[in-house]
């Protein structure tokens, strides 16, 4: 089981989702309308790391988390 946390303005609650990477994420999350806007503009992290690969295996207990662009002064 990994949580998924929405960061920002994704108008969404955590989920706890068993996953085995980001590829079946995004095939869960292309059909969530609070969420898909977001998909292309976000950047991902798998534990506080930030990746660039939707290849990454997850383990039992990963936090993903969708981080979308911000504007800052």
């Amino acid at each position: 089981m990994v949580k998924v946390e929405f960061l920002g303005p994704i108008n969404k609650e955590d989920m706890n989702l068993e996953i085995n990477n980001l590829k079946q994420l995004s095939e869960i999350l292309k059909n969530d309308s609070a969420v898909s806007t977001w998909l292309e503009t976000c950047a991902v992290a798998v534990n506080d790391t930030l990746i660039n690969s939707k290849d990454i295996i997850l383990n039992d207990g990963d936090k993903i988390s969708l981080l979308p662009p911000v504007c800052g002064g």
